[in-house]
């Protein structure tokens, strides 16, 4: 077949779609994508440069971000539109599937793939994670002087006003204090939270996080590292840790993107060959390479963050599953706790 750009395709697929149709010939496949669109794209325009399959992708929006998107695909749940899902955190895939959205695939993925970065009954697989860690300001916290190794810290009455944490209600943020619910005993993680919202500068987002450290607006931070490398990037003086390395601590919490295939697409089997193609060796290894420094998830891989600059992180055994059923309740307390009056 002849192929149109990636441009033309990109158009075409938004206005299929506006129009309420969907192509139905297998030499095409709809993605909707909440991974950044500078990224994305070109991944999927390689998938359709080696399959012969026109990608017809559908990028979220700045205002509603990936929960746009997921309202969309429970709003379609009758009939789908959407043939794959790429999410960029994990959260919002588990609501999906736990909703019965997504479809089991046969994964084509190394057996010893991190139990933790793939569903239980075979309907999502984690790739290209984000590290959540600790952006520290040099110049107010030097490496000679005392700084920060833990996300405990954030509740250390040591650095009262001296810290900064995204609001834990969306994102990654609200995923880490998910995972911490599930991980810690119930009255431990209440009172953890209940002091990281006296102890700590709460803005709006990961972004904010870092920006406010690079500023010097707050000696330190809990964000992602893509937001950490932008700040660095612009020779800011800001440097990563990543947390909870010591003997008895916890390890770093990575989340991953995460990819699914929804449960009856329009293509099932156009989508069954992307969803695989999105988990290789070689879509990872861009994902690393990329200015988001994102850490592949595949046992082995060859390529690395440019986050990790020589360092063995220990990685969080984090359950995402367990952290997703914490989480209709948990976000009811954390809302009225962050958004409630200060305690």
């Amino acid at each position: 077949m002849k192929f149109k750009s990636f441009g033309t395709m990109v158009s075409i697929g938004i206005f299929a779609l506006a129009l309420g149709c969907v192509p139905q010939a297998e030499d095409s496949v709809v993605v909707y994508s909440a991974a950044d669109r500078e990224y994305a794209a070109p991944i999927l325009a390689a998938f359709s440069r080696k399959a012969g399959v026109e990608v017809l992708p559908v990028f979220d929006v700045e205002s509603t971000k990936t929960a746009g998107l997921v309202a969309r695909l429970e709003s379609e749940a009758d009939r789908p539109r959407c043939d794959v899902f790429w999410n960029n955190e994990i959260m919002h895939t588990l609501r999906l599937d736990a909703a019965g959205l997504l479809e089991p695939v046969g994964w084509q993925v190394p057996v010893d793939w991190p139990a933790n970065m793939r569903g239980s009954q075979g309907t999502w697989i984690g790739i290209g994670a984000r590290a959540r860690i600790l952006i520290v300001n040099r110049e107010l916290l030097p490496a000679d002087g005392k700084r920060p190794d833990s996300v405990l810290d954030l509740a250390n009455p040591e650095w009262k006003g001296q810290c900064v944490v995204a609001e834990p209600l969306f994102g990654t943020t609200a995923t880490h204090f998910a995972v911490l619910k599930a991980t810690l005993e119930p009255a431990v993680a209440e009172e953890l939270f209940r002091s990281i919202r006296q102890n700590a500068i709460v803005v709006a987002g990961n972004k904010q996080v870092a920006q406010m450290v690079s500023s010097g607006q707050a000696a330190f931070g809990l964000t992602d590292t893509d937001d950490a490398l932008v700040e660095m990037d612009a020779g800011l003086p800001v440097e990563i840790v990543f947390p909870d390395q010591g003997d008895g601590q916890s390890g770093t919490l990575m989340i991953p993107n995460t990819i699914a295939v929804i449960r009856g697409g329009p293509h099932p089997t156009a989508a069954r060959a992307l969803a695989n193609f999105l988990i290789s060796e070689d879509t990872e290894g861009r994902l690393a390479m990329g200015v988001s420094g994102q850490f592949p998830v595949r046992p082995d891989h060859p390529q690395t963050s440019r986050a990790i600059r020589g360092q063995n992180i220990r990685w969080m055994d984090a359950d995402f599953e367990a952290a997703a059923a914490v989480w209709p309740e948990l976000s009811d307390a954390l809302r009225s706790m962050f958004r409630g009056p200060s305690l």
